[in-house]
């Protein structure tokens, strides 16, 4: 049986993401993202989703270097979902991205806040205004 399982999200951190470590030692963070929805009814106040984020080793130390709260964010990973009994015996659920890769949203603002570490040299890969694209000026110009 195939499956897929892939989440590509942009959205802003609601918190600052905090670096722990499992008992093994193994870095990791958890956060939350508000995702705007795409659709709003006319007059309503624009909504958004609130999603769960993990992120491990190398990824969980480079989000808690380069990311604050409000801060935009780009996470690709796959969703997993979890349970578990709380201290209460109380059976808990959730559903989380497990994120495999993050990125800058943002060029480095000129603020200084206190997480203001964003490099300074972030690619931007349409500064030089060239297109690679070959126009054509007709359809039936089109290789395929």
């Amino acid at each position: 049986m195939a499956s897929f399982n892939k989440v590509i999200l942009v959205g802003n951190l609601v918190a600052d993401p905090e670096l722990k470590q499992t008992a093994n030692g193994v870095p990791v963070t958890s956060f939350r993202i508000a995702v705007s929805r795409k659709f709003t009814k006319q007059g309503e106040t624009p909504q958004a989703d609130f999603i769960d984020i993990v992120c491990w080793r190398q990824t969980a130390e480079f989000v808690t270097r380069y990311f604050n709260k409000g801060k935009s964010i780009l996470v690709c990973g796959s969703l997993q979902t979890r349970n578990w009994v709380d201290n209460n015996n109380v059976k808990r659920y959730t559903t989380e991205v497990v994120a495999d890769e993050v990125t800058f949203v943002e060029k480095k603002s000129n603020e200084n806040s206190p997480r203001d570490n964003t490099p300074h040299d972030l690619p931007n890969y349409s500064s030089s205004g060239e297109s690679s694209f070959e126009d054509l000026s007709a359809d039936d110009e089109l290789p395929f």
